[in-house]
């Protein structure tokens, strides 16, 4: 049996190699929205064929991707805020998430809006089209500029700008304070009733939801709710890091169980959420229950996610290790792709999950093709990975 080393480069390999495998995730989370059974009221763009699998697709991979991407990334900061200070970090992650997100966003924009707009003609009229007024007049479909897929650089942006101006001020506290909520988040992540703790304020967020899920609006102004759900991963990643060794060892040696507990209130949380589907025998404060149980598994997921990775994957992996050095480059580009390509595959005589397996296979060729021939060694691939080091000794801490 693999066990962790006990120093801290064979941990950042190991979070590397989950960070990669999240990442390639986001393409195949993407992709299934496309294919699911009931189609999502904020993505007008489907496919006419669906598979269930899509849906479970769906509903497992949104359980822990967007909570785990938080929590690797307030390791990381807290990572450079003892190597560089607060001051250092929020230079880093203004270097690193603001200016990309400036130089990004709007030819990612303008090439979704062609996507969508080219996919929906395929949808109404079996031809290649753009016509504006297919887009659907609801509230879930916006009509102006949205942060898109790229809302967790923005929110990941302002939560550091939040990092350095508390940690500026937390500095000035009386030293229990600090000490005590550091000891909080460290205990409730390593007692076995730590994760039903952290649910709670969660589950409290996501009974405003319909379905008792947060799901981001991508506006430019996020909503508070995303800030508070979103923001609880994010400060718990900063507090695994002074506890990393304890906490490291706890999700090795119990990674199985946290898996396995974590896919028992999964399923909970689909039977609630089954019987929300019929209002007439959905008793009330249901969303609160399928929050709490959905969110239950979110936790119990990160943590067997983690303990996994650092027992199997700790050391430096070729392939997940390049996905890592190209995923802040496949983040960007890969949404546009999954709906370009959806666009094309749409009215193919073809099985749904076919579909969504070309898709997945095309979108990843074509992300990791554009990074290796122009991204990697040009001026692209330093502003978004900085300096590369062979061999790698330390993560890129790009996204994370």
């Amino acid at each position: 049996m693999n066990t962790v080393e006990p120093n801290a480069t064979s941990r950042l390999h190991a979070l590397d190699n989950l960070r990669a495998l999240m990442m390639w995730l986001g393409i195949v989370l993407h992709v299934a929205v496309i294919y699911v059974v009931t189609p999502l009221p904020n993505i007008p763009w489907h496919d006419s064929q669906t598979t269930p699998i899509a849906d479970l697709l769906l509903g497992v991979i949104h359980a822990f991707r967007m909570p785990m991407f938080f929590i690797l990334a307030g390791f990381f900061v807290a990572l450079m805020v003892q190597k560089q200070g607060a001051v250092g970090m929020l230079k880093n992650r203004l270097r690193r998430l603001g200016l990309p997100f400036i130089v990004f966003w709007l030819p990612v924009f303008a090439t979704m809006v062609v996507f969508v707009l080219l996919f929906l003609h395929r949808m109404a009229r079996g031809t290649w089209g753009l016509d504006v007024s297919l887009i659907p007049q609801t509230p879930h479909v916006p009509t102006g500029p949205t942060t898109m897929h790229l809302w967790f650089l923005w929110l990941l942006l302002g939560f550091s700008v939040l990092t350095a101006g508390v940690y500026r001020v937390a500095v000035h506290l009386p030293a229990a304070i600090p000490i005590r909520v550091a000891a909080f988040f460290g205990r409730s992540g390593q007692a076995w009733w730590g994760f039903g703790v952290l649910s709670l304020p969660l589950a409290w967020i996501g009974s405003f939801y319909a379905n008792g899920i947060v799901t981001p609006d991508g506006g430019f102004l996020p909503p508070l709710s995303e800030w508070g759900h979103n923001g609880l991963f994010y400060l718990f990643g900063w507090y695994v890091y002074p506890h990393q060794q304890a906490l490291f060892a706890q999700y090795t040696r119990y990674c199985y169980r946290y898996a396995v507990a974590g896919l028992g209130f999964f399923l909970v949380s689909g039977l609630l959420m089954a019987l929300l589907a019929r209002p007439d025998a959905a008793p009330p404060y249901l969303t609160g229950w399928i929050a709490l149980t959905y969110n239950c598994a979110t936790w119990l997921w990160c943590f067997a996610l983690m303990g996994l990775f650092l027992r199997y994957l700790q050391h430096p992996n070729p392939v997940l290790g390049y996905l890592a050095e190209s995923s802040y480059w496949v983040y960007i580009v890969h949404m546009p792709m999954t709906i370009g390509f959806g666009a094309v595959l749409y009215g193919l005589p073809l099985p749904a999950l076919t579909k969504l397996l070309l898709n997945v296979l095309a979108t990843t060729a074509v992300c990791l093709i554009s990074y290796q021939l122009f991204v990697r060694s040009t001026r692209t691939g330093l502003l978004l990975n900085g300096v590369r080091k062979t061999p790698r000794t330390v993560p890129s801490p790009g996204l994370a």
